[in-house]
């Protein structure tokens, strides 16, 4: 199975299920004094890899990881004008995936019945297993009652429902694919650089009313920023870049890219590889 995705957490991603078998791209947007951890192995065993919301009340959410028994789950906030501030945390919707033994679909039929609980999300869960094969599957709490399952392909998710043609989603989503299609011949450093340069363009794809409708009021003033694959926005925008390869041996090589101390001009990058357990 070969998903690609191009991801974002008020983000982008992008997802290709082939070979290499996964191939995700995914954008954290994120108020840049919001505390977080740098992606790092956690869990009992220290079996999961992500990075961690530390903000007050939200603490142990995440809006990217995986697991070495092969759990994947990657979220997006919904765009909405207005937010429900006693709703719960969607950050701990990828947390609780990735520490319990549900399969994935099982967890998304449960997300689904408590979906009213939180403001907008898209949460993508995935069970890799180089034995039993991939199953990569969809919920947004904004869209459809049920869960799906996603076969092969190429997906695009940002801040609406998965695959919503937003002008920056199908503008990264085409870049993604110029530097999939070229994997196979590509060292995988060269591969993951291609992919961090596709997550940090900042050219808006305007006018889009398909977003202006959406965010309404909320978008206006940060818009022409907004609507790039890498917001920039004076204390708002893309301050991580995830970049997940799994090849057919359940190898998976996991690089991150964050901003330090709140400046857009450092970053740190780190890079974790692994093999599948599963």
């Amino acid at each position: 199975m070969k998903e690609h995705m191009q991801c974002s957490p008020q983000h982008m991603a992008s997802l290709e299920l082939s070979s290499p078998r996964l191939i995700l791209a995914a954008n954290r947007d994120e108020f840049y004094n919001r505390p977080s951890k740098l992606a790092d192995f956690w869990g009992n065993n220290n079996e999961i890899l992500s990075g961690l919301d530390m903000e007050e009340g939200k603490a142990g959410g995440t809006w990217l990881g995986i697991s070495t028994r092969g759990k994947l789950g990657a979220l997006t906030n919904y765009l909405q004008p207005r937010q429900e501030p006693s709703a719960r945390g969607r950050g701990e919707l990828v947390t609780h995936f990735l520490t319990n033994d549900m399969d994935s679909l099982s967890y998304l039929k449960k997300v689904s019945t408590e979906g009213h609980l939180y403001n907008g999300f898209n949460l993508i869960a995935a069970d890799l297993s180089t034995t039993k094969g991939d199953v990569v599957c969809y919920y947004g709490n904004r869209g459809q009652p049920e869960p799906v399952v996603l076969p092969p392909g190429t997906y695009g998710l940002s801040n609406a429902l998965l695959e919503t043609p937003w002008k920056k989603l199908c503008f990264g989503k085409q870049l993604f694919m110029e530097v999939v299609e070229q994997s196979e011949a590509l060292p995988k450093d060269t591969l993951v650089t291609h992919l961090l340069d596709v997550l940090n363009n900042e050219e808006a794809q305007l006018p889009d009313p398909a977003i202006e409708d959406q965010g309404q009021e909320y978008v206006q003033p940060i818009l022409s920023k907004y609507a790039a694959v890498c917001v920039r926005c004076a204390t708002y925008g893309t301050r991580t870049n995830t970049i997940i390869l799994v090849d057919a041996d359940g190898h998976v090589t996991f690089t991150e890219r964050s901003m330090l101390d709140k400046d857009a001009s450092r970053w740190e990058t780190n890079t974790y590889e692994f093999t599948l357990q599963s």
